[in-house]
């Protein structure tokens, strides 16, 4: 049986959701990659538990990954930033191949244990690819979510409304009243 996930924002590209295993609540930090436990969950929930191991190491290196993409997230352009993930990325490589099914692309990996990480860094490539501007920090001040803005006309700004979005409804609202 797998445990539940926690998190309050789940279902995010791999990428984003990698950056969403930390966030607030009940005002402290949480950290989903504390333990090889949270790792196994979150391998769990994007099918990657029959790839890669969650053992000390690839803890340590998914950990590695989520800083780097962090850094390439909130600091888009930032040349220190762009090479904390290309040092990720030089862990793995995509090999083409012809199977009797068609075309196909298989990772690998010199170690396995930068998979996880490797995988949600090329994840992020791909989200740059195809909309960068839909990459996107839930706007509340007191939230560190990160999501990919689908929504049709591109102006999503919470994680979520029912909780960050409706926190500063409500915080105008009470403003609003204080002033009368």
């Amino acid at each position: 049986m797998t445990a539940s996930d926690p998190r309050p924002l789940t279902g995010e590209p791999l990428s984003l959701d990698l950056l969403n295993t930390r966030w607030t609540q009940d005002g402290g930090q949480r950290d989903l990659l504390d333990t090889a436990d949270g790792l196994r969950l979150w391998l769990a929930v994007h099918g990657l538990d029959t790839r890669f191991t969650a053992d000390e190491a690839t803890l340590e290196r998914t950990r590695a990954a989520r800083d780097a993409l962090a850094a390439a997230v909130d600091r888009p352009g930032d040349p220190a930033a762009s090479a904390a993930a290309d040092a990720v990325l030089e862990h793995g490589r995509i090999r083409a191949a012809l199977t009797a099914a068609g075309p196909e692309e298989r990772s690998e990996f010199a170690d396995p244990a930068w998979g996880p990480g490797w995988t949600a860094v090329r994840d992020y490539l791909d989200l740059l690819r195809a909309a960068p501007g839909r990459i996107r920090a839930c706007a509340h001040s007191a939230c560190v979510l990160h999501f990919f803005d689908t929504s049709r006309n591109g102006t999503r700004r919470w994680c979520s409304m029912a909780t960050c979005g409706n926190r500063a409804k409500a915080s105008r609202h009470y403003a609003r009243t204080r002033e009368d």
